[in-house]
C-alpha cells in the first residue's frame, strides 16, 4: 500500500525536475493549488524550491462547485481559477508556476493570459509521488519529441490505421502542433510531468474516419482497460456514432450523453506517445485515487485520440476522453512515424 507522506527521495525528484526547468536561486515561484489538490505534491514542490534557494509562494483557491451531473476527471481544463483577475495576475507576473490543480491548466481558458506574462508553467499531474519519481523526465527525450513536432509541423495530413479497423484522416496543414518532454525552460510555455507526447490541435472540420478501440486499449477518463471493442465514427471532428456491445461501449455512450453538450463529442487533439520509459500496463498497479493516467497517455508508440476542449478550434467543455490506442500505424503525408505501435526512425 502506498502512503502519501514527505519522503526525502521525492524532494530530490522535485528538485531534479525544477532544475531541468531552469529554476534559479532567488527566483520567485508560484505554487498554484486548490483545496482538493494532492497535498503531498504541493508540499514537495515547496520544499524542493526552498532547497534550491528559490522563493516560493502559494496561490490556493477553493475547488469549484460541482456543476456537472457526472464526475469531471482528467480534463486538463481546470476551472479552479474561475476568471479571477488577481489570481491570474499573480501567476502571469511569476517567472515560474508549479501547477498542482486537480485537473491542470493545459486547456484552461485563462492559460493564454497567464502565459502572455512570460511565465513558464510546469503542470504536475495529479499522480502519487511514487509515479512521479518513476517517471522523472529524461533530457534525452527532448530532442526526440522536438523531432516529432517538427515532422508534424511540416506535414499536411495525418492518417492513422490499425488491424482493429481504425482509419482516421486528419488535415493538419494549419493545425497548432506541440509536444512535451516533462519540463520547460521557455518563457510563455507550459509542459506537464510526466511527459512524452507529440500532438496537434486540429482546426474545425478537419477530422474524419473511424477510431476502433480494441480490448486492452484504455479509456483514461474511466481509468479502465477495455474488455470489448468500441467503434467510433467521426465526421467533421465530431463523434457521430458509437458502435459496440458490453459495458465499455455503454459507459462511453452514457458519459458522452450526460453532458448535453455537442462539444463534448468533438476532437480535442491527436498525436502519439514518445516516452519509452512509460508503461501501458502500469495502471494496473495503482488504485484509481493514486493515478491520473498521464503515463498511459505518453507510452511510446501509442496513438492518442482525445475528445473535448480544443482552444485552437474555439471549443471549451469539461466533457473529455483521452483514449490511448495500441498497435496503430501513424503516417504523415505517407511517411510512417509509428508502425503498428512502434516508433520509427529518429523517433525511436
Amino acid at each position: 500500500m502506498l502512503i502519501e507522506r514527505i519522503e526525502g527521495k521525492w524532494i530530490d525528484t522535485f528538485v531534479d525536475v525544477f532544475t531541468l526547468c531552469g529554476v534559479q536561486p532567488g527566483e520567485v515561484c508560484a505554487i498554484l493549488s486548490e483545496s482538493q489538490s494532492r497535498q503531498v505534491n504541493v508540499n514537495l514542490a515547496e520544499l524542493a524550491l526552498q532547497r534550491m534557494g528559490a522563493t516560493p509562494f502559494h496561490v490556493v483557491v477553493p475547488s469549484p462547485r460541482q456543476t456537472a451531473i457526472v464526475p469531471v476527471r482528467s480534463t486538463g481544463a481546470s476551472v479552479a481559477l474561475g476568471g479571477l483577475d488577481p489570481v491570474i495576475g499573480a501567476l502571469a507576473s511569476s517567472s515560474f508556476v508549479v501547477d498542482c490543480t486537480v485537473e491542470g491548466l493545459l486547456h484552461a481558458p485563462e492559460l493564454p493570459t497567464v502565459l502572455a506574462g512570460g511565465t513558464r508553467i510546469l503542470m504536475v499531474s495529479n499522480e502519487h509521488p511514487e509515479l512521479l519519481e518513476r517517471m522523472k523526465p529524461d533530457p534525452a527525450l527532448e530532442d526526440k519529441v522536438k523531432a516529432g513536432v517538427k515532422l508534424l509541423m511540416a506535414a499536411k495530413e495525418m492518417r492513422v490505421t490499425s488491424e482493429a479497423g481504425t482509419d482516421l484522416t486528419v488535415d493538419i496543414a494549419d493545425a497548432v502542433c506541440g509536444g512535451g518532454w516533462g519540463y520547460t525552460t521557455r518563457k510563455g510555455s507550459i509542459s506537464h510531468w510526466p511527459g512524452g507526447l507529440c500532438l496537434c490541435f486540429p482546426l474545425p472540420d478537419t477530422v474524419n474516419g473511424r477510431v476502433v478501440m480494441a480490448p486492452g486499449d484504455i479509456n483514461l477518463t474511466f481509468k479502465r482497460y477495455l474488455e470489448s471493442a468500441i467503434d467510433l465514427t467521426i465526421e467533421n471532428d465530431y463523434v457521430v456514432d458509437i458502435k459496440g456491445t458490453g459495458v465499455d461501449a455503454d459507459l462511453m455512450r452514457s458519459y458522452f450523453a450526460a453532458w448535453g453538450d455537442r462539444e463534448a463529442y468533438a476532437t480535442s487533439h491527436v498525436g502519439w506517445g514518445m516516452n519509452q520509459a512509460a508503461r501501458w500496463d502500469a495502471m494496473t498497479m495503482y488504485d484509481r485515487s493514486q493515478t491520473n493516467g498521464t503515463e498511459q497517455r505518453a507510452f511510446g508508440g501509442n496513438f492518442l485520440y482525445s475528445t473535448g476542449a480544443n482552444e485552437k478550434a474555439g471549443r471549451y467543455t469539461q466533457g473529455h476522453f483521452d483514449l490511448p490506442l495500441r498497435n496503430c500505424t501513424v503516417s504523415l503525408d505517407g511517411t510512417v512515424v509509428v508502425d503498428r505501435g512502434v516508433l520509427q526512425g529518429e523517433l525511436a
